[in-house]
């Protein structure tokens, strides 16, 4: 997700540690020694009136064998909603008025950066709904399976090789929130602490003694201080805002806007909607990249769906996806109304450490990231294990803690050199991000599509030049978001 828990589960990890319900098959396998099952054609009416969800939907009934795959998942749709959006709605949201503020400083810049997160939370939804479709098509039990058994096994390591960059880059914004939230509390009691000591006596108090526990599973379920965190401080940026606490103003201004840094102060100018035609527009798409990545959990959600069929799975991911972008032009809106262009990568660190609102704020972000920084780490840790080709059986307890000292030192290295989250989220949204929604999602679908010869339906073919027209339009924001983002250092 955004940046959240949900980044343990990683896309090429195994069945055995994949959570799933079972390791079988959950559809006829297509490979090179197994026949393509007898797909059905499907009828389309108005396919132009059609979402994309609504077109796989169409779609996936040509090849859902007696009208759906049933798999042994138990979860129903409004438990897979909840989770899905408390994977997607993470603490990398917090960057978004920033990414507003890359292109514009007036009010009206809103407006195109909440048609982007629209669309591309659209975009990023569909992506999602390929992988689906792709386990349901060939078996797939995780990201990884998923392109070996339609791409095939001898590239799967690319996919997973995204996943773990990905997941070390959550890891690392994970420290440089931390570092700043800290540093902000404890100067609120009064504690006088650079950004970088404030980091080092988390991480070795706190971060380096729950990395090393054997055990996670006690630590899971912290991860709903995530989205009640989130949503608390949505709830506190909108009061703040309303009530004009920030506001710059003659010959009264704002309540805290006094106790504000310099930099941090409210800054408005004329760059407004029409702003969004500059290039620095794919700052902030490239952020909601970041901030949409939940797409190595998709076999994850589609497995564990009770009666997963594609049509129930497409109302998980629409629901989900749906509600994350109100709240997503939420807290991007509200943070940019309230501080313009000088909204900061962390737009928590506008606030004043006096005020006790957002203060609660900061306590709810650092507790939830506190317990899900382990989780996540765990990821990072068994991808590059995995990467090693270390075999489970040489895995022992002196090689995990070896390796999570490594990583960890290295991580908050970077991290005390790094304080522009913004580049963080941008940056890793433009490459791993989009190749992980746009890209390979696109891949797998026409590799499928292919082994299916001529029992793939003409909806299915038809759909592969959309697929692939995302893809490089993927491609193409990446490059550009690449470029842009250095301009954030």
């Amino acid at each position: 997700a955004a940046i959240t828990a949900s980044s343990t589960s990683s896309a090429f990890q195994t069945p055995l540690r994949l959570p799933v319900a079972s390791t079988r098959s959950l559809s006829p396998r297509i490979g090179k020694n197994t026949a393509a099952p007898s797909w059905q054609q499907p009828t389309y009416h108005h396919a132009k009136s059609l979402s994309p969800l609504q077109m796989s939907d169409a779609a996936a009934a040509a090849v859902e064998p007696d009208g759906g795959v049933s798999g042994t998942g138990t979860a129903s749709i409004p438990n897979e909603i909840f989770n899905l959006v408390k994977s997607l709605v993470g603490a990398g949201v917090l960057s978004l008025p920033a990414g507003i503020a890359a292109f514009g400083n007036a009010p009206s810049a809103i407006l195109p950066a909440t048609l982007l997160i629209s669309i591309i939370g659209g975009f990023s939804a569909y992506g999602f709904s390929l992988i689906g479709r792709v386990c349901s098509y060939t078996g797939g039990q995780s990201y990884r399976d998923a392109w070996s058994k339609s791409v095939g096994d001898s590239t799967s390591w690319i996919p997973a090789v995204t996943c773990t960059f990905l997941t070390c880059f959550a890891v690392l914004s994970y420290s440089m929130i931390l570092a700043d939230t800290t540093r902000a509390l404890l100067m609120t009691a009064g504690v006088e602490a650079t950004r970088n000591v404030a980091l080092l006596g988390i991480t070795v108090t706190t971060l380096l003694p729950l990395c090393l526990l054997k055990n996670l599973s006690s630590l899971a379920p912290f991860s709903l201080l995530g989205i009640v965190g989130m949503l608390g401080t949505t709830i506190a940026m909108a009061i703040r805002y309303l009530g004009g606490a920030y506001k710059l103003g003659v010959p009264t201004a704002g309540k805290y806007v006094a106790d504000v840094a310099a930099n941090y102060q409210p800054k408005f100018g004329d760059l407004g909607a029409s702003a969004a035609l500059s290039p620095n527009v794919f700052i902030l798409i490239s952020m909601l990249s970041t901030a949409y990545m939940a797409h190595f959990n998709a076999p994850k959600f589609f497995i564990e769906l009770k009666d997963n069929t594609i049509k129930r799975y497409n109302t998980v991911v629409g629901t989900s996806f749906g509600i994350s972008i109100l709240l997503f032009a939420l807290v991007g809106c509200l943070g940019f109304l309230t501080f313009g262009s000088a909204s900061s990568g962390l737009i928590l660190n506008n606030y004043s450490g006096k005020d006790a609102l957002m203060s609660l704020s900061r306590i709810a972000v650092g507790v939830s990231i506190i317990f899900s920084f382990p989780l996540v780490f765990s990821g990072a840790r068994e991808g590059w294990l995995d990467l090693l080709n270390i075999p489970m059986e040489k895995r022992t307890d002196s090689l995990s803690i070896k390796t999570t000292l490594a990583i960890l030192s290295c991580v908050t290295l970077l991290a005390t050199q790094l304080t522009e989250l913004a580049f963080i989220m941008s940056f890793a949204g433009a490459t791993l991000g989009n190749a992980l929604i746009y890209v390979y999602p696109a891949l797998m679908f026409r590799s499928t599509v292919k082994k299916m010869g001529e029992k793939a339906s003409k909806g299915l073919k038809r759909e592969v030049p959309i697929t692939m027209l995302a893809a490089v339009l993927g491609i193409v924001m990446g490059g550009i978001g690449a470029k842009m983002s250095f301009g954030l250092l």
